[in-house]
């Protein structure tokens, strides 16, 4: 478990970097639309290069997949191409802040009905009494 945490916790690193740099090279190129495009090439090609090292049987699979699972594709693309382009404008913090408050919210539906096949956590009193601090927590770093 101390594994998955400290991934998960670079994951989380990466994010606002990501944000960051992206919106840098959009800036930078004046489009957000290319910079976004780019980094979903680089993404494309590290991908691939992970799979290829560690085996690529799931690639016949992909075809019988339930077709509401390449949604995430989408979602994946509107958060590169809205924190690309309103970054710059808004703030990383303020944009990272909001991201988060989101997937406070969202994570906690995803686990509490078990969608797409997670891990049934309920939300209660305790539960929604934590998600409460940490989103102010994030809220608190952004009022200086």
């Amino acid at each position: 478990m101390t594994q998955y945490a400290l991934i998960m916790l670079l994951a989380g690193i990466g994010i606002p970097l990501l944000a960051a740099l992206n919106a840098a090279l959009g800036q930078y190129i004046g489009s957000p639309a290319t910079a976004a495009t780019c980094l979903f090439l680089v993404a494309l090609i590290s991908a691939g290069l992970v799979m290829i090292a560690t085996g690529s049987e799931g690639v016949a699979r992909l075809t019988s997949a339930p077709k509401h699972l390449f949604v995430a594709g989408a979602l994946i693309a509107f958060y590169v191409l809205t924190i690309t382009y309103i970054a710059p404008h808004f703030g990383i913090g303020n944009a990272v802040f909001f991201v988060l408050l989101g997937q406070l919210i969202s994570a906690a539906a995803i686990d509490h009905f078990g969608l797409f096949g997670a891990q049934i956590s309920p939300v209660n009193l305790t539960r929604a009494a934590g998600i409460a601090v940490m989103a102010s927590g994030v809220w608190l770093t952004q009022q200086a």
